[in-house]
């Protein structure tokens, strides 16, 4: 695929100026941001109530799934979530009785442009301009509350000045982001858990038992109440339908609209945290935000667009994101039950970035996957192609490379296969971003 292009825009016109006030785009401290919000007046001391989400797979499905829910009870909600995947709009949703919208081009701008001038040409990262900027449209709209998502780590995150949310929620845990977060799961852990505060419950889903031992002393420490998957919720699927079941009783819902097993545990700790939260959210809303909710690009079906469009019709193309070795274990998992139901020749077309583990987020698709396609993404640290290549090939997974996604789709039509294949674009939401992006299906 091309490199996308794009009219520059106001918007991105700000970015580039401050990719130059920090040498580092990822550089985890508080004091930066604590300095800025100081400067703007404090906007995260009047925000709505917080949901703070922290965890390395699952926090976007996660808070799609609460959105659902809580719009359906016709509460407004903001929400913050990274990265975009098109536009970076996407990050910013503004809360309104009728469901909500992405923030529009000029109050985006002008907001970034705020937070530049009070910046005052200090060093700061992009993304705490963007945080900043969030707090300030959300502070600026009255909503009944706001879903905030980490946006690396958590104890260091710039999201992570707010001092009391209504709850906290740590999804799954995996080995990602090492070189920021530490090289074991109990330090991934400790940083995750720096997101708890005194007293506020908190929300944990299905964990590795070394990363609940180290959030479960972080809450006991703090006196912050935790909710369990396992132990204190279940989140089942149980003759097609999402069985929850709390303390505070049983809850028998639609199957979630998002695909894949794992989103029933993602569905889980949304319910957990909605009511941990104290929030009182009528079954109805549970029922509707199981059937609404949307979260493009994970285990996101195609069926309509300009890349849809190359292959046969009786061929099913899918995108999802994940890029990491936990990740790629759900993706396998739902792609083993779309085999069980209607049986098709998996084609995986793969993106990512050298940063990942590619290695182990291949070996998933291992006796799953006919072919790989590796394709180029346009992003600093991408891993060449023909690299990927090489990868599937020593697990077994025979592979060749192409130069764009048109390519890769055209090549994936003519493999002899029967019946038509099932296309899967996965390795990384840079990817899919431009694949959703050429598709002419942007998230809304």
């Amino acid at each position: 695929m091309s490199a996308p292009r794009y009219d520059v825009t106001p918007i991105d016109t700000i970015v580039a100026r401050l990719l130059a006030l920090h040498p580092k785009r990822i550089d985890l401290s508080l004091d930066r941001m604590q300095r800025l919000l100081a400067a703007l007046g404090h906007p995260e001391r009047r925000l709505p109530p917080v949901i703070h989400v922290a965890g390395t797979n699952g926090k976007g499905s996660t808070i799609a799934f609460m959105r659902a829910v809580l719009e359906a009870a016709r509460r407004r909600v903001h929400v913050y979530t990274s990265p975009n995947l098109v536009r970076l709009n996407e990050r910013f949703r503004i809360g309104s009785a009728d469901g909500g919208r992405l923030v529009d081009d000029a109050e985006l701008a002008d907001a970034l442009a705020e937070c530049e001038a009070r910046n005052d040409n200090a060093p700061i990262t992009v993304f705490e301009i963007e945080t900043a900027a969030a707090f300030l449209l959300f502070a600026r709209h009255p909503a009944d509350i706001l879903l905030l998502e980490v946006g690396l780590g958590g104890r260091l995150d710039a999201t992570n000045v707010v001092e009391r949310p209504l709850a906290s929620v740590i999804t799954r845990l995996a080995m990602d982001h090492r070189e920021y977060l530490g090289d074991t799961i109990e330090r991934i852990a400790a940083e995750k858990a720096g997101i708890l505060k005194h007293g506020v419950p908190a929300v944990v889903s299905n964990q590795a038992r070394d990363a609940l031992a180290v959030i479960e002393r972080q809450a006991a420490r703090i006196e912050a109440p935790l909710s369990i998957a396992g132990e204190d919720f279940t989140a089942t699927e149980e003759r097609g339908r999402l069985v929850y079941q709390d303390g505070d009783g049983l809850l028998d819902l639609p199957p979630p609209k998002l695909y894949g097993r794992h989103q029933y545990e993602n569905a889980g700790a949304a319910i957990a945290a909605l009511r941990a939260s104290g929030l009182a959210v009528p079954a109805a809303a549970f029922e509707a935000g199981m059937i609404r909710v949307d979260w493009p690009a994970r285990m996101q079906r195609l069926s309509q667009g300009r890349l849809a469009a190359l292959l046969k019709p009786e061929s099913e193309l899918w995108l999802d994101g994940g890029h990491n070795p936990d990740g790629g274990r759900a993706i396998a998992a739902a792609l083993a039950d779309l085999e069980e139901r209607v049986s098709r020749p998996l084609v995986l077309i793969v993106g990512m970035l050298s940063t990942k583990d590619g290695e182990g987020f291949l070996r998933n698709f291992a006796g799953l996957a006919r072919r790989v396609i590796a394709v180029p993404i346009h992003q600093d640290m991408a891993l060449p192609a023909a690299a990927l290549v090489d990868v599937a090939r020593g697990i077994g997974i025979p592979a060749l490379s192409s130069d764009t996604i048109e390519s890769a789709l055209a090549v994936a039509g003519k493999l002899d296969l029967h019946p038509a294949p099932r296309v899967l674009v996965t390795g990384s939401l840079y990817l899919a971003g431009e694949v959703l992006a050429a598709n002419g299906t942007p998230p809304e």
